[in-house]
Formats: structure tokens, sequence, C-alpha cells
């Protein structure tokens, strides 16, 4: 199989996952190597058929380095799983724009080095699909990768809650470019949002009445601290929307993130609350709390994403791919129950949609 070339927007904790995640699984074939993935093989592509051809970021201790050595640079703070050889290419420096928040000042240190000339260098390395990583804050610089993406011929991913692929207008400029579009809002594999629904769900269908459930997420990367400062309710919104959907009748939802410790670095704390009835309307309780590192939760999620945009590329698929939206993201044009998505995703893999 040819390499699925990609370019990563924003060298952070994730991008420092996924890179070290292709690696770790380069060699793995069979089960017990493939711990930790979904799919080993999906549409015939294995994870070492991806390849990061291009990387873009603001911050100096990442800009001008080769890649294996920008993502465990500062203020990356990711647990380090497997060396990584070096790339032989370097992080080129991309438009600041909204990249940086109030909070994030004080983490980032902005390169004074000229921007690159994105598009050109899209173009260049033959990158096919263009993954934006940015900080959930970042809109108006997602937009603008996303329109480097369309200029350069190249689909685009949208990991952040900014509304792209749900954008109609988005949606409908990649449709009209003949390119793939898949977003907005990345799933986690091990996610809060994920297992807050499939809990709902479970009760639901054994007869218990949901009265009032809460998620709060607590988290001490740069993602949650910029989180905190930009977009707490942007993701508070698409998280309790996506939760509610899990419910076939309404219900008191709140879910989403809430606070950042700087101690906890990369890992996440989860609190889920759920309260109903059940037999003879009698009550129930739930109080849990899930404890997780963050940016791994990306690695299994997004190597199927880019396999499958890779597909639809193949299949000269465009605008926006509900199936692989409602299989990996938290805000798809249309939300729908996690077994529906499912089904679709395994559907378009199979190719009987």
């Amino acid at each position: 199989m040819p390499k699925i070339k990609v370019a990563l927007i924003g060298v952070g904790n994730c991008a420092s996952a996924l890179v070290q995640g292709l690696q770790y699984y380069r060699d793995s074939e069979k089960e017990e190597e493939s711990i930790g993935l979904r799919n080993i093989y999906l549409d015939g592509f294995h994870p070492k058929d991806i390849q990061i051809v291009a990387t873009f970021d603001i911050d100096a201790r990442k800009v001008g380095k080769d890649l294996a050595e920008a993502i465990f640079a500062q203020p990356n703070n990711t647990s380090k799983i497997t060396d990584v050889p070096a790339a032989n290419f370097i992080v080129h420096k991309g438009p600041v724009m909204d990249g940086v928040g109030k909070y994030t000042r004080k983490v980032v240190q902005v390169s004074d080095l000229p921007e690159a000339n994105v598009a050109g260098i899209l173009k260049e390395t033959g990158a096919e699909i263009v993954l934006d990583l940015l900080p959930s804050g970042a809109a108006k610089a997602s937009q603008w990768y996303a329109e480097q993406a369309l200029i350069a011929g190249c689909a685009f991913v949208n990991a952040t809650p900014t509304f792209i692929a749900s954008d109609v207008a988005w949606a409908k400029r990649f449709e009209e470019a003949g390119l793939p579009l898949a977003g907005d809002d990345l799933v986690d594999q091990v996610g809060a949002t994920t297992l807050h629904k499939t809990l709902l769900k479970l009760l639901s269908m054994n007869g218990v009445r949901i009265t009032e459930t809460y998620q709060l997420d607590v988290g001490g990367g740069t993602e949650s601290l910029d989180t905190l400062d930009r977009t707490r309710d942007v993701k508070r919104s698409v998280k309790t929307k996506s939760v509610e959907a899990s419910l076939p009748y309404k219900a008191e939802v709140v879910a989403g993130s809430t606070d950042y410790v700087d101690f906890l670095e990369n890992k996440r704390d989860s609190y889920f609350w759920i309260r109903g009835i059940y037999f003879c309307k009698v009550p129930m309780q739930i109080d849990l709390k899930l404890s997780t590192i963050d940016a791994p939760n990306a690695g299994s999620v997004l190597f199927d994403v880019i396999r499958a945009v890779r597909t639809a590329l193949d299949r000269k698929l465009k605008g926006a791919i509900m199936p692989i939206c409602a299989y990996a993201f938290k805000h798809p044009p249309q939300l729908m129950p996690l077994e529906t998505a499912e089904k679709m995703f395994a559907d378009f893999i199979m190719k009987e949609v």
C-alpha cells in the first residue's frame, strides 16, 4: 500500500502521542502486539502506512526542530512511550492568530521566526490529509488551516470543537472542491463522554429513568488550560448535546470540562454523577471517577480517522463524510446513538454505504 501522507497542525501532546504510537505499532501484526488499537488493519491500511510529512507550530522550543525532538519539548508533558527516530524534517512556523489565549501565554513561547508558506509546503510534501490538533480556543486559526487545505487540495480532519465539518458552509466548500472533511471535536478512546453515554444507555435499556446527571473533568495539560480560558462553554455545550442524544427522553444533563490543575500534567480526572428511579420509582444514584492520561486517548481514534479519510479520498468522496464524523467526533453534522454510528462506520469500511 502507498503511504498516507499527513500534515500535523499543532505539535502538542496529542501530536506527541500520535507520532510515538506510529513508532510503537510499526511492526505489530499479531493481536498481542496491537493491544490498544481497535483496528490493526482498516480497509487494508496498517498504522505503518501513515506517514507524517509536514508539521506546524508556533512555540520556539518546537519550531525549527526535527519532529522527533519537538514532540518531547515543553510545554508538552504527556508520557514518553518510546524513542522516535529523526523525521529528517523540521517543524514549520505557523501563524499565531488566536492560537495563544490569556492563560496559555504563561506557558507558550512564541517563535520569532517568519511564518511558513503553509499551502506551498502542503503541496511540496504531497500531503493528502491535514490534521488539525490546535488548542480548542484557536477557532480562527483552525478555519485558516482549513482554507490552506482547500488551496492545497488536501482532505481536512478537525479534531477541535470549532465547527467546520458540522458547519454547512464549510462542508459545502469541501464538497465543491471534491475533498473529504471530517470533524468536529475528536472523541477519546477511553473517553468520559463515551463512557457517560454508554452508562446512560445501559441504564435506560434496563428500565431506569434517568432524572439528572453530570460529568465534570479536571486536567493538567495545555489543552485543559486553554479550555478553562476560552472554550469551557463551547465544550460544555457540545458534550452536553452529545450525552443528551444517548437518552430517548428529556433529563437534566450537564457535561463538560470544568477546571485546570497544573500538577496533574497530562492526566485527566473525570467525575460522573447519575441519579434516576427504577422499579416502583425507587431512587438510585451513581458516583464514579475515571482517571486517564489525556494525549494517548486520541491515538487509536486518529489512526482510524486518518485511514478512513484516505479511503474516502480513494473513493473520491467529498464534503463532510458522515460515517467518519459520527464514529469519531463529539459534534458531527448529525448526532446519533453510538450503536448507529458504529454500524454506519463499519458499513462504510465494508463499502456498503
